[in-house]
C-alpha cells in the first residue's frame, strides 16, 4: 500500500485530490495539509511514502517543504499550475522525484506514482524543455542589476552601491532588456518573476 500524504491550500481540491487517490487500490491517503509546515509536521507524524506538495502555500512554500523533507526517506511530488523553469529547477535540487501540472489528466496522476515509487522521476514533459532550452540568459552582474531595479533603486543608487559610473549602469541595464526581449524596467522584473529566477 502506497501511503500519501497531500499539501494544497485549496480545500477543495485536497479534498478532490484525496478522494480520487484513496479509490486507487494500492494508495491510502494518510494526511492532508494545507500548508507546506503542517506538510512537513504531517511525513515526520505519518511516515507515508510520498508527500504529494503544491508550490504556492502559506506558511511555508512546497519548495521550501520540499527542502525541509530531504533526506526523511519520503518522496515529494510537485504538483502546481507554475510551469516555471526556476521553480522546476528548485524543485530537482531539492530532490523531488516528481514535478507535475495540474492540468494532466487524472489517471497520469496514479501512474506517476507508481512510477516514483518503484525509483524513478516523473517530471512534465513541457518544464524539460522549458528548463533545458531556457537558461536564465543574464550573466551574476546583470542579475544583481536587476534585483536592485526590483527594489526600487534607480541609475545613480546602483551606481554607487555596486562601484559603478552612471554610463555602465545604463549599459546593463539596456543588455539586460535586450536579452530579455522587453522595452523597460518593469517589463523586465516581470519576465524575471515569470521564468522563476528570482531566487
Amino acid at each position: 500500500m502506497i501511503r500519501i500524504v497531500i499539501a494544497e491550500d485549496q480545500r477543495m481540491l485536497l479534498g478532490a485530490l484525496a478522494s480520487l487517490l484513496d479509490l486507487e487500490e494500492d494508495m491510502k491517503v494518510v494526511g492532508k495539509a494545507s500548508n507546506g509546515e503542517d506538510a512537513v509536521r504531517l511525513v515526520h507524524l505519518h511516515k507515508p511514502d510520498i508527500c504529494i506538495m503544491d508550490i504556492e502555500m502559506p506558511r511555508m512554500s512546497g519548495l521550501e517543504a520540499a527542502e525541509e523533507l530531504k533526506g526523511s526517506g519520503c518522496k515529494v511530488m510537485i504538483l502546481t499550475t507554475f510551469a516555471r523553469a526556476g521553480y522546476f529547477e528548485r524543485a530537482i535540487k531539492s530532490g523531488a522525484s516528481g514535478y507535475l501540472l495540474k492540468d494532466s489528466p487524472s489517471e497520469e496522476l496514479a501512474d506517476s506514482i507508481r512510477s516514483i515509487m518503484t525509483g524513478r522521476r516523473i517530471y512534465a514533459t513541457e518544464l524539460v524543455d522549458d528548463a533545458y532550452g531556457n537558461e536564465n540568459p543574464l550573466t551574476e552582474r546583470e542579475k544583481e542589476v536587476l534585483l536592485l531595479i526590483a527594489d526600487g533603486k534607480n541609475t545613480k543608487d546602483i551606481a554607487s552601491e555596486l562601484y559603478l559610473t552612471n554610463g555602465t549602469v545604463r549599459n546593463y541595464i539596456s543588455v539586460i532588456l535586450d536579452k530579455l526581449g522587453v522595452s523597460n524596467r518593469v517589463e523586465a522584473i516581470t519576465r524575471f518573476k515569470e521564468k522563476g529566477w528570482f531566487k
